[in-house]
C-alpha cells in the first residue's frame, strides 16, 4: 500500500515537471513535421527528436522508400523548413533517412 501511495505521488509531481511537458510538445512537433512534409514530399515519414537541457539538439525524418518525384536536396529543404516552423527553434543536427526493402 505504502508503495502504490508513493507512486501516485511521484506520478503526480511528475505530471508538472517540465521534462514531461517538453516531451509532449515535441511529440506533438513531430507529428506536425510529418503531417507538413506528406503535403509537400508525399508521403509520411516517422519524426523523432532529441533535446538537451532544453536545446533541440536532433531531428531525424525517416521516409519508408524513397519519395518518387522528390530529389533528396528538395526533401533536405522541406524538412528543414517544416522543423523551424514546428519546433520553433533549429536543431544541431538533421538526419534524414530512406528505409528501403532487403535483398
Amino acid at each position: 500500500m505504502r508503495s502504490v501511495l508513493l507512486s501516485v505521488a511521484l506520478a503526480a509531481s511528475l505530471a508538472g515537471c517540465s521534462a514531461v511537458d517538453t516531451m509532449t510538445e515535441g511529440f506533438k512537433h513531430s507529428q506536425e513535421v510529418a503531417g507538413d512534409l506528406e503535403k509537400s514530399v508525399g508521403s509520411r515519414p516517422l519524426v523523432g527528436f532529441n533535446w538537451s537541457n532544453g536545446s533541440l539538439t536532433n531531428v531525424s525524418v525517416n521516409f519508408e522508400g524513397i519519395p518518387p518525384g522528390v530529389s533528396p536536396e528538395q526533401i533536405a529543404i522541406f524538412s528543414k523548413q517544416a522543423i523551424a516552423a514546428r519546433f520553433k527553434q533549429s536543431p544541431k543536427q538533421v538526419v534524414i533517412s530512406f528505409t528501403l526493402p532487403g535483398g
